[in-house]
């Protein structure tokens, strides 16, 4: 690798381990802020769904639609009857399972 690379990486480094000093720099009276609570727990299901939203229908760079869809559907109608995530997971596989056997995805 090019010097040039390693600047960045080392800068990137840096950049990771001082953003996570600042946060055990905050005070504790601003964490513990019911505000700061709702909007961390908003953040946190806000990046995973947009995670799951990805991982579903994407494969590299372009958009697919296959089994993926399938599975994530299946599982949201588990979570909706409120089944636990064991079985959501195992609904999601098998739906998943299922699409690919009769050759969609």
């Amino acid at each position: 690798m090019s010097t040039g690379i390693w600047f960045w990486i080392l800068l990137a480094c840096a950049v990771a381990f001082l953003t996570k000093l600042v946060g055990h720099l905050v005070p504790a009276r601003l964490l513990e802020d019911e505000r700061m609570t709702r909007v961390a727990g908003a953040l946190t299901i806000g990046l995973l769904a947009s995670l799951v939203a990805m991982n579903t229908v994407s494969s590299g760079q372009q958009v697919v639609l296959d089994a993926r869809l399938g599975a994530l559907v299946a599982a949201a109608i588990a979570l909706v009857l409120r089944a636990p995530f064991l079985v959501v997971v195992l609904v999601g596989a098998g739906a998943a399972a299922l699409l690919r056997l009769t050759g969609i995805g």
